[in-house]
């Protein structure tokens, strides 16, 4: 199984977007899965349900820190590096989806109850969530494996 059709598969079994992400990296950067889905629980939904940024968005920022973010906080090449690239991430994500909010992606105010029950009823999660995470691995392995 490719990682992009794990990280589908654990959000479609009930994940959030978030933690399929982190999920699929976590243990090649030294990350036990279980952590990987502890810490990324809180990012599903648009950061804790609010509709911010797209839980595959942040999952995939984890990511990149987890290979590049600094730990000696002189390290202004691995800061920048690390910045970089969740720009370009950014940067591309937007271009192929018009948006990284969660509540624009999903065209609801997932912040509202009402705006929850919209996307669930009209299959939203099923529907268009899966193609961003897939968005988000794929371009998490274009932007950190370049040479492959």
């Amino acid at each position: 199984m490719t990682r992009t059709e794990e990280a589908r598969s654990y959000f479609l079994s009930g994940f959030s977007c978030s933690q399929a992400v982190l999920y699929v990296f976590a243990e090649e950067f030294g990350l036990s899965k279980e952590t990987a889905l502890r810490m990324a629980d809180a990012f599903g939904g648009g950061m804790g349900g609010m509709g911010k940024t797209c839980g595959a968005v942040t999952g995939a920022f984890m990511v990149i820190g987890l290979k590049h973010g600094r730990v000696d906080a002189g390290d202004m090449f691995r800061k920048e590096e690390t910045r970089r690239l969740v720009n370009k991430f950014t940067e591309e994500f937007t271009a192929l989806h018009g948006s990284t909010g969660c509540s624009d992606l999903l065209e609801c105010d997932m912040a509202a109850p009402e705006g929850k029950k919209y996307a669930k009823d009209k299959g939203l999660f099923v529907e268009l969530c899966p193609k961003y995470v897939i968005s988000a691995v794929e371009l998490l392995e274009k932007l950190l494996y370049p040479e492959v």
